[in-house]
């Protein structure tokens, strides 16, 4: 495939074609596939525009039989009908599994060996319970996890260490949020899911707010498509660099895009894709 006429830098900006990029992915991961032979794609189904986008690819590359969809709230989920709109869009088989009781059952053990549970450890249990869930539905399919973890997150460090970071396979883990919305609305997904505020479904804040900048400014940052400031792109590289051990650590198979625009492979001299 000849890639420098699909995505090439003007000025700062370049051309992305979401036809273009499916096509990559399309072709990596069909030969992934035939390397590893899984019976089934496994994907958490969370209500927003990664896993929509991750499952929507898996279907339209694999066919809707090889991929289910793993619905896990925790203790119920405030957005469940944003799931149901992407089950209803992607028309696969639907597992639901509610991680409450065991979250409730993994903070009353710990506190028993008389040590205080933490925001962090409420945080992020959670996201490692879901991964546990979606490793032993895959592993009772004979299937593999699907990473549904987007470069802006990873960027920041916004996944969750042995949580939603982790997969067998990662198809759009070198595609930043603008990107990824921009395929999921070339696959023709509701246009509530692709525009949705990105949301955890496990606390009442958004992703953006939280991280204190928005997905946008990231992208600008990484791509050079559009002013970013000196404050923002501090922030971008502190939570760059505490992160970065991250993605040396884990390293899931998937397309590189390695002919993108990307600000930060130069950052340092251990590269991170």
């Amino acid at each position: 495939m000849e890639l420098s006429k699909y995505h090439y830098p003007m000025d700062g900006f370049y051309n992305f074609k979401p036809e273009y990029a499916y096509a990559e992915i399309e072709e990596h991961w069909r030969k992934w596939d035939r390397d590893v032979k899984p019976k089934a794609y496994v994907v958490g189904i969370s209500g927003g525009v990664d896993s929509t986008c991750a499952a929507a690819i898996a279907v339209q590359v694999f066919g809707r039989d090889k991929v289910v969809g793993v619905s896990l709230p925790c203790d119920g989920q405030k957005d469940m009908e944003d799931v149901d709109k992407a089950f209803a869009f992607l028309g696969i088989r639907r597992v639901t599994i509610d991680i409450g009781d065991m979250f409730m059952h993994g903070m009353n053990a710990i506190e028993n060996q008389a040590i205080e549970t933490t925001d962090v450890c409420r945080t992020n249990m959670p996201a490692r319970l879901r991964m546990t869930m979606l490793y032993g539905v895959a592993q009772c399919l004979g299937g593999v996890v699907v990473n549904t973890c987007n470069l802006s997150e990873d960027v920041i460090g916004y996944s969750t260490f042995g949580g939603d970071n982790m997969g067998s396979y990662a198809p759009i883990k070198n595609l930043t949020k603008t990107e990824v919305k921009s395929i999921t609305r070339w696959l023709e997904a509701p246009t509530e899911l692709v525009e949705k505020t990105p949301i955890d479904g496990l606390q009442p804040l958004s992703d953006e707010e939280k991280l204190g900048i928005t997905y946008a400014k990231i992208d600008d940052y990484i791509r050079g498509t559009g002013p970013v400031t000196k404050k923002e792109e501090n922030l971008i590289l502190d939570k760059f660099f505490k992160n970065k051990f991250k993605l040396e650590i884990i390293r899931i198979p998937g397309p590189g895009f390695l002919h993108y625009p990307n600000k930060l492979r130069t950052m340092d001299s251990r590269p991170f894709l």
